[in-house]
């Protein structure tokens, strides 16, 4: 079965106070743990990601891999949906609308709804209603029913529907704005809406209650608890002639530049440090000795690679990565939104979860007399705690 996905995250967060769908959540963000779920999924064979305006700018060309593909929201849920839905490739079978905040979705739900979708043309995961209802009339206080909540389900993501019924519903209702979900303009064609069984967990994280909800659950998946560890790393080169100036991953415009045995970008070995330090891996020089001429002018981003095997290697992943640099020449504060992008950016990692700045030396020292470059760093790293431990 040939089957697309829809992921819509293109709220504000108006209840969470931010857009909830790139708050950090176990090592990645809540969106990204959506999109992992039908990423990961071989039958799913594209997956749209509609993201607002300013989520594309900021986040688009990182999610935007393999087989996601990233398009802007529209004004409401439906419009965002149709716009989804426009990217979708017109040959697949099934297309599957979820959440970007229903963080816990698993293959296995998906599976379900497609499956159910294929054959009936229209599912919607669902749970039973576990609580008592009570109908109030609309800006009423008084109870003026107590229905049977057997016959009641909490509608969840993701709904799925063959192409042709989800597209002959977005077509009638163009103009809906209202709708919450695209099963009740599927319903409003007449044509049959299907439940599948859900799970409890597959909730929308929606308060910051939730967060911690998704959480606990995410870190039980895993198998095992997770240890937040820190590191911390130190570098400086001196600052000469003749050398060209690398710091986070960029060349800036200087008269001089760092002395190493590689590129000397002080920001990316301090920051290697700290990661390797966090996970108690030694540092860079074991792996890069000074002294081995094979290494000899190597890019900094090669180190930041052998890095991130090692973090990859013991199952961990960093959450933050704090960097001070400490220099008198030239000027940084120009240069920090190239640099943290530049930094986020090597290292695989949303510029939310990046620091850059930098303070002078107060003419102190070989730093305050523009003779050399420094940096502090710190990374935040979450790792498997081993059993014996």
């Amino acid at each position: 079965m040939r089957a697309a996905a829809i992921v819509v995250s293109g709220g504000l967060g108006s209840r969470m106070g931010k857009p909830k769908q790139f708050l950090p959540l176990a090592g990645a963000t809540v969106v990204e743990w959506s999109l992992k779920c039908f990423a990961d999924m071989p039958e799913v064979e594209a997956v749209v990601l509609v993201l607002s305006e300013d989520a594309m700018k900021e986040h688009g060309a990182r999610l935007a891999s393999g087989k996601v593909r990233v398009v802007p929201a529209g004004s409401t849920r439906m419009g965002s949906v149709r716009n989804g839905f426009a990217a979708v490739p017109p040959d697949v079978e099934v297309v599957a609308v979820h959440d970007g905040a229903r963080s816990m979705v698993t293959a296995e739900i998906v599976r379900a709804a497609v499956a159910e979708a294929a054959k009936s043309g229209a599912a919607v995961a669902a749970v039973p209603v576990k609580d008592t209802l009570k109908r109030v009339p609309k800006g009423g206080v008084a109870v003026v029913e107590t229905p049977d909540r057997a016959q009641f389900w909490a509608a969840q993501t993701p709904q799925a529907y063959r192409y042709a019924v989800l597209k002959e519903a977005l077509e009638r209702f163009r103009d809906d704005a209202d709708a919450t979900d695209e099963s009740q303009l599927v319903e409003r064609c007449g044509r049959p809406v299907s439940v599948v069984p859900s799970s409890y967990e597959n909730f929308k994280i929606t308060t910051p209650e939730d967060m911690t909800m998704a959480e606990a659950i995410l870190d039980a998946r895993a198998g095992a608890s997770r240890l937040t560890k820190a590191g911390f790393g130190f570098d400086i080169h001196r600052l000469v002639a003749g050398r060209e100036l690398w710091l986070a991953g960029v060349k800036l415009p200087h008269d001089k530049g760092l002395l190493g045995h590689s590129d000397g970008d002080a920001v990316l070995h301090a920051a290697c440090d700290a990661v390797l330090g966090a996970l108690g891996l030694g540092e860079i020089g074991i792996a890069f000795p000074p002294s081995d001429p094979r290494f000899k002018g190597l890019a900094s981003r090669e180190i930041v690679a052998h890095t991130l095997g090692k973090v990859a290697g013991a199952g961990a992943e960093i959450v933050h990565l704090d960097c001070t640099l400490v220099a008198e020449e030239p000027k940084l504060k120009p240069h920090y939104e190239s640099m943290k992008a530049s930094l986020a950016g090597v290292f695989g990692l949303p510029s939310a979860r990046v620091s850059l700045k930098a303070k002078s030396h107060e003419g102190l020292d070989s730093i305050g007399r523009g003779e050399a470059i420094s940096c502090h760093a710190v990374a935040t790293v979450l790792a498997p705690v081993s059993p014996r431990a």
